[in-house]
């Protein structure tokens, strides 16, 4: 069935739609902060941070989660824990580049490849402004919060306890200042 829209319009008509996030995945992880009693988390919580990327590479920036102001970088990670200095990140196989599941599609590969290649490095920037300015940043595969889900359904505890380890470990890691 053809479009009703000119190729432009529908370009126009999609750029204007906006994802709200990763909202289940995030949803799961604070069902895991909630059952363990991790506390001092916030979500979607505004940080600026300085940025020494030259400037080129700040007006490719095109995200909900990143903006840059300047020299500076504005970035909302999923959680962010004040206290401790850490930024947490739930990504998404799909469009971080999951070396386990991340696909690659069929059609328009070239455009893909380009854009998920832009986001892997956008993970980056945002890691090394982070640190840079005191951050501790730990990223949480999509993967590993379904796993939990399933072990949970199933009465084991594998997948989260591996899952709260890694956790623990950064918070603790935070905490100390190292």
């Amino acid at each position: 069935m053809p479009d009703v829209f000119t190729k432009a319009k529908r370009s126009d008509v999609m750029s204007r739609i906006r994802s709200r996030g990763n909202a289940n995945t995030e949803l799961a992880l604070v069902r895991v902060f909630r059952a363990n009693g991790i506390t001092g988390w916030r979500r979607q919580v505004k940080l600026v941070v300085e940025s020494r990327e030259s400037s080129a590479e700040s007006r490719r920036v095109s995200s909900p989660r990143l903006s840059t102001l300047g020299s500076r970088l504005a970035v909302r990670p999923d959680f962010v824990f004040p206290k401790l200095r850490l930024a947490v990140f739930v990504d998404g196989c799909f469009w971080h580049g999951c070396p386990r599941h991340g696909t690659q599609p069929k059609g328009n590969g070239a455009f893909w490849r380009k854009k998920l290649a832009a986001n892997v490095a956008r993970d980056r920037r945002v890691n090394r402004a982070l640190r840079r300015s005191g951050w501790r940043v730990l990223r949480i595969w999509e993967h590993a919060l379904k796993w939990t889900a399933k072990q949970q359904a199933k009465g084991g505890l594998g997948a989260e306890g591996r899952l709260l380890q890694r956790v623990w470990k950064a918070m603790g890691a935070a905490g100390r200042g190292k």
